[in-house]
């Protein structure tokens, strides 16, 4: 129960649904208790050869009235136990869902380095829906059916001690049989939900890549493997189910051996130890109801199992610690001046194999600096630094002095703007996407950004124009559009230090141009970090740094560095040959 408790906290809030919840499980209880032993009278007043005719009719009246009573009343609060628990359990799943998803977002990179979208995507959405029915149905269920047991168990110690023992003996069985194959649901369930996450992930990254997928004509290869997974989760899933049609008839033969044992003794203990045939019916009626819990239990076992698997998985994110997190004196700088300074930094994504050694850099407030070197050199890891999305191992970085990892996170990001290579638009229209770097924006400040990135006209041109849907991912948009919409971003959002990691290396020579005056426009009195293939953008820059191997080789101007036979200069040379 351990996942389950973790999870009580997103519970809390719901207190007054769960005292409804448990109040109207207790009446359910108590007319379920009452019912049998208003039979039993009935059969006590029939079976009086005492009693007057008039007599025998105003008792099964008054019988009569009562049990219609307790069953409306049984009726009215089992529709409050399902009706609030269901409430209590849907917003608890979306409260759990919401703060699942808010947790996954302050997860750093590292954390989905090798995590697949479909896979967590399992988690938010179908692990979370799993346990709504251990929620609404299971719990309130177990708490009527506890009550029952305790209940039913001494009223059949007050009618005849002996036959209530003799109930008990099939209780140790019932007992090992739920353990030993609840246990193995649970597993069973579990492996069946990392099947499902597995196959999630696989079909999100083919439905992704579909022009790949088409384009090397491998349909039938990823028709295969979906296939493979798809019958490998059922599979799962029917081995748990197996264990669970085994469970459930078992339970009921050995409840079953209990009513047999009753009816034996009990039918004796009429006939020779004048036991009174009311208090027999009473007693078989109460161990029907007896047995009828640990059976409806056995049969909710596929859920409570499938749901404590979903908590499991759920809980397992929700410990998760983020690596990066602000320090507990973290401070808001406001707007920096953008002076950074990498003092000995080192890095690795893995022990053992450092990325960055011992780098030392330092750029003033508006000044330009590129980062140029082979694939693998750590320029990107140094882009990624700044704004924390890693914690270096060694070294610090400053903004203006200040140690990024003494500025709160929300502090530190929003004085940073980025311009990737692989742009990510949203599912929406042109003018959402530019505005999402600033929401508060204006229609006319998000003309003006977009005039900036040169990407106006092309709206224009468009249909809707600003209104214009661009599909997911910007699917409608080419790759120099999707460039320019991502710089309009960017110039909306006004943050004084500007990292463009390869901001144009995937358009043609003419949108590059274009590109490339707009980033112009952007990098004016802003400090500037460029990471470039294509040397001649940056040129123009106040300082470049030659990175090899996570260290930085050469620093300087272009003109400098351009002389003699270091890493830079054979770098030129090949891009003027090319």
């Amino acid at each position: 129960m351990k996942p389950f408790l973790d999870l009580w906290p997103y519970l809390k809030s719901y207190r007054l649904h769960m005292l409804i919840v448990i109040f109207s499980t207790l009446v359910v209880t108590a007319m379920n208790l009452v019912n049998p032993w208003l039979v039993r009278s009935l059969v006590e007043i029939i079976s009086d050869p005492n009693s007057e005719r008039d007599v025998v009719i105003d008792g099964i009246t008054r019988l009569t009235l009562g049990l219609i009573s307790i069953f409306l009343v049984r009726a009215v609060f089992r529709f409050l136990t399902s009706y609030i628990a269901h409430v209590m359990a849907w917003n608890f799943v979306s409260d759990l869902r919401v703060a699942l998803y808010g947790h996954l977002q302050y997860l750093s990179p590292r954390f989905y380095a090798d995590r697949q979208t479909g896979e967590l995507l399992t988690r938010v959405v179908k692990d979370t829906q799993d346990i709504e029915p251990v929620i609404a149905h299971y719990i309130p269920d177990l708490i009527v059916n506890v009550l029952l047991i305790v209940g039913v168990a001494a009223i059949l110690f007050s009618l005849n001690p002996f036959l209530a023992l003799l109930t008990m003996i099939p209780m140790p069985l019932l007992a090992i049989d739920g353990m030993f194959f609840g246990n193995r649901m649970k597993s069973w369930f579990k492996v069946a939900s990392h099947r499902l996450g597995a196959l999630s992930a696989v079909v999100q990254d083919n439905l992704t890549g579909i022009k790949e997928i088409q384009i090397f004509t491998q349909e039938q290869r990823e028709h295969v493997r979906v296939n493979a997974l798809s019958k490998r989760t059922t599979d799962d899933r029917l081995i748990a189910l197996k264990l669970q049609a085994i469970l459930q008839p078992t339970i009921e033969l050995l409840a079953a051996s209990g009513v047999v044992i009753i009816v034996w003794f009990g039918g004796h203990a009429v006939i020779d130890s004048g036991l009174k045939i009311e208090d027999l019916v009473a007693f078989i009626l109460y161990l029907n109801i007896f047995y009828q819990p640990i059976i409806a239990l056995s049969q909710m076992s596929e859920m409570f199992h499938a749901g404590l698997a979903g908590a499991e998985r759920v809980s397992e994110v929700l410990n998760l610690v983020p690596d990066v997190l602000d320090g507990a004196k973290s401070i808001d700088p406001g707007r920096v001046k953008g002076e950074i300074v990498f003092n000995n930094v080192s890095f690795d994504y893995q022990p053992g194999a450092p990325t960055l050694r011992n780098v030392t850099l330092k750029i003033m407030p508006g000044q330009t600096l590129a980062l140029v070197g082979p694939t693998g050199a750590g320029k990107t890891t140094i882009a990624h630094l700044i704004p924390r999305f890693y914690d270096p191992q060694q070294g610090s970085i400053t903004i203006d002095g200040i140690d990024v990892r003494d500025i709160q996170l929300n502090a530190l990001r929003s004085n940073i703007s980025m311009v990737l290579q692989d742009v990510f638009l949203f599912t929406g229209s042109v003018r959402d996407n530019i505005r999402y770097s600033n929401p508060n924006a204006s229609d006319e400040e998000v003309i003006r950004a977009a005039k900036a990135a040169h990407a106006h006209g092309f709206i224009e041109a468009m249909n809707d124009g600003y209104d214009t849907q661009i599909g997911e991912r910007g699917v409608r948009l080419s790759g120099g559009q999707k460039q320019r919409l991502a710089i309009a971003r960017a110039i909306l959002k006004n943050a004084p230090i500007l990292i463009l990691d390869e901001a144009t290396s995937a358009v043609d020579t003419e949108t590059e141009a274009e590109i490339q005056e707009a980033l112009t426009e952007l990098m004016k009195n802003r400090t500037s970090i460029v990471i470039a293939h294509r040397l001649s953008t940056i040129r123009n820059a106040d300082l470049i740094a030659v990175m090899n191997e996570g260290q930085v080789e050469q620093m300087g101007k272009h003109d400098e560095l351009v002389i003699g036979n270091g890493l830079y200069a054979r770098l030129h040379q090949a891009s003027v040959a090319v």
